[in-house]
């Protein structure tokens, strides 16, 4: 939280020290404020700015509240702590795997450790170093993923998106902010600070604080962003996996009303799925309450917000996380509440309450092999089935169930990491489950959504084969990120979508090109229902190629069906 006295103090040793290196460090003035940031080459960053109050003592478990006007003086030269989380699990890895997919894991959870605290309500802007007030660019707005469970916008290197727009001609402007989203599983019961359930926090209508959190940013920053160069009415939405699935709940909220919040959506890996009502969290609400002792309390909310938060966060950490054995039946997601999402998101889609804006939306061609590392022990037919019923398929027939496992058989060679035949079984049953696991998460409610706005919008979709002969996992969950932040072309792709709606405008035409050399991209075609023409991401000499998405028809039609019927 910001003092005025902390603030001028730091700025003071800030200032002093750029002005011995003769630096004066960049400043931008918000309200009756200056704020100082940094200078990296030809781009500025402003970090760690409070776009809403701290969400602490009696504003716990609360909607969240603008920020009051900005005064002073402040340091805008590090990143706010995130929110508060889980610490990040290992992966529970099975014996006889790569170790290059060890060594590349290994490397990707590098870094130093996230510092949380409650009071991470904060935005961060990335702008090129030339930018003023009057430069009305494109503004990228990114929503870190993380199972809802944790992440930081700090994990992101933003400079990376900039710093390729500007080499392109098309310069941007990157927003990213912190929300509110933890699990607490007290005696294997879930409740979030940023998602809590059951009756009590659906009548004081506090069950989807986090995405609350993020509309308020896009606020925050239809309010601020021409300070930095940016345009309010040019803002993409941008996010992956859960920050995905945020997006798509961001489109189908307000019965798709956008409030102009933003011109268009890119998602990588998240579409609107399949949820069950707040209500359903009573039981771990229940379990929550009683674990911090406020059971007898006549109003258990307001006991909730006094409970010490050291209790609260031993409860984090000692809770099942995605890699346990439940793996994506993520009982701390978003649900519907009456307010924020008034019926199950895909019904929502169905009822046609979607913004109706330029949309992006891609997968990767293993989604499930990561989530699928803890089921190791699941090695016959009948304990597959069993675990289906009980995790993912609770109120559903039988009949239905034996029709998914039929579309999903154990057999290797149709199991992912797809099109490696035998290889890759790192246990009898992982294939299988990966593949079923990424389709029903991922796959099919992209393709659902897809098909149906294909006609009524602007629609593109992709399939990342990148990291595709990576032992074990192959083209992972999240692997399109490291693609997408390298940079790479995908990053020209998302630059050109955020900047003309289309990813194919400002492309070069020269499409022998490298990367390295110039933005030549493969013509990107729009999805239609008779057309659905996916742009593929693949290694080696031949870089993109255009698909079809029609694989996997049956199994995904099947998923499709079930989770209609009974939202996850």
């Amino acid at each position: 939280m910001f003092t005025p006295q902390a603030a001028i103090l730091t700025v003071s040793a800030l200032v002093t020290g750029a002005l011995a290196s003769s630096q004066v460090p960049p400043s931008v003035h918000l309200d009756r404020a200056t704020f100082f940031g940094n200078a990296s080459g030809v781009v500025t960053q402003f970090l760690g700015i409070p776009f809403a109050l701290p969400p602490v003592g009696d504003l716990r478990l609360r909607l969240p509240l603008p920020n009051a006007p900005y005064t002073g003086v402040h340091n805008a030269s590090a990143f706010g702590p995130a929110c508060i989380q889980q610490l990040e699990p290992p992966l529970p890895i099975p014996a006889g795997f790569s170790p290059v997919t060890l060594q590349l894991l290994a490397g990707r959870d590098g870094g130093a450790p996230i510092v949380d605290s409650e009071d991470c309500l904060s935005i961060n802007v990335v702008k090129p170093a030339s930018s003023t007030d009057w430069t009305k660019l494109p503004v990228l707005v990114w929503i870190y993923g993380g199972g809802f469970e944790n992440g930081a916008s700090a994990s992101f290197n933003g400079s990376v998106i900039v710093e390729r727009s500007i080499q392109l001609g098309q310069p941007v402007v990157y927003v990213s902010m912190n929300y509110r989203w933890v699990a607490l599983f007290p005696r294997n019961m879930v409740h979030t600070l940023g998602f809590p359930g059951g009756v009590e926090a659906q009548k004081a209508g506090i069950g989807n604080l986090g995405l609350h959190d993020q509309r308020l940013a896009l606020r925050w920053v239809q309010k601020y962003i021409h300070a930095f160069g940016g345009d309010p009415g040019k803002v993409t939405i941008w996010g992956e996996s859960a920050g995905a699935i945020s997006v798509a709940l961001q489109l189908v909220t307000n019965g798709g009303n956008t409030e102009g919040l933003f011109r268009g959506a890119f998602m990588q890996s998240g579409s609107p799925t399949g949820i069950g009502p707040v209500a359903e969290g009573q039981p771990f609400y229940d379990a929550l309450v009683a674990n911090v002792s406020c059971a007898a309390a006549k109003d258990t909310l307001q006991c909730l917000r006094e409970a010490p938060l050291d209790r609260l966060r031993t409860a984090i950490n000692a809770s099942p996380d995605i890699f346990a054995f439940q793996s994506l039946n993520l009982a701390w997601q978003p649900r519907v509440d009456g307010a924020f999402l008034k019926d199950d998101p895909q019904t929502l889609v169905l009822q046609n309450s979607v913004a109706k804006v330029p949309l992006l939306s891609g997968d990767c061609d293993d989604e499930g092999t990561l989530f699928s590392l803890s089921t190791s022990n699941l090695t016959t037919d009948a304990e597959v089935r069993a675990y289906l019923a009980a995790n993912y398929f609770k109120s559903v027939p039988s009949a239905d169930i034996d029709a998914i496992l039929a579309a999903y058989p154990n057999d290797t060679a149709q199991g992912s990491p797809f099109d490696t035949g035998t290889l890759n079984a790192v246990t009898p049953q992982f294939k299988r489950l990966a593949a079923l696991q990424g389709d029903l998460v991922f796959q099919a409610p992209r393709r659902f959504f897809l098909q149906q706005r294909a006609g009524k919008q602007p629609v593109f979709s992709y399939l990342s084969k990148r990291f595709k002969t990576l032992p074990d996992l192959g083209s992972f969950h999240g692997s399109d990120v490291d693609v997408i932040y390298g940079p790479s072309d995908m990053t020209d792709y998302l630059i050109r979508f955020a900047t003309h709606l289309d990813p194919n405008v400002g492309a070069s035409a020269d499409s022998s090109a490298s990367f390295a050399d110039s933005s030549a991209s493969l013509f990107w075609p729009r999805y239609t229902t008779a057309a659905p023409q996916l742009l593929t991401f693949l290694d080696g000499a031949v870089p993109l190629n255009i698909s079809l998405d029609t694989y996997r028809a049956e199994g995904m039609a099947e998923l499709t069906r079930v989770s209609l019927a009974h939202p996850l």
